[in-house]
């Protein structure tokens, strides 16, 4: 997968405030704030890229006030790192054709997986299936 590499001006020209504090600044939105995805078939991708993300299909209700998901569509979609802000021990989860900061992900996800992918909803653009 080719890399998207562009400057901090060229990001900030093309999202939000909010997207880009989110995705190229490796913030967080605020809980509940932006989970409105319709509940329909399709596909999150990357609001900075386009990169397909997650399946509608392994999205689940968390609680959290983050878009929840048990799985990415395809592991090489994603990039896992580790992150020790916030004097904490996380994995970080980043696009991996843009390196956005999409959230985090936690071992205690449902089945199949029991992995809980917690995402800012800023972060993504929901794709609706033919």
């Amino acid at each position: 997968m080719e890399k998207i590499v562009k400057t901090n001006a060229e990001w900030q020209k093309e999202l939000s405030d909010l997207a880009y504090r989110v995705t190229r600044k490796h913030g967080t939105e605020r809980p509940f704030s932006n989970d409105n995805f319709p509940k329909l078939s399709g596909v999150f991708c990357c609001v900075c890229c386009a990169n397909e993300l997650f399946d509608s299909e392994t999205k689940f209700d968390s609680g959290t006030g983050w878009p929840s998901f048990f799985q990415p569509i395809r592991p090489e979609n994603v990039i896992e790192k580790s992150d020790r802000s916030l004097f904490m021990k996380r994995t970080e989860i980043l696009c991996s054709k843009c390196d956005a900061h999409l959230g985090h992900v936690f071992p205690d996800g449902p089945a199949p997986t029991g992995l809980r992918y917690c995402m800012n909803g800023v972060a993504m653009e929901f794709k609706k299936s033919e």
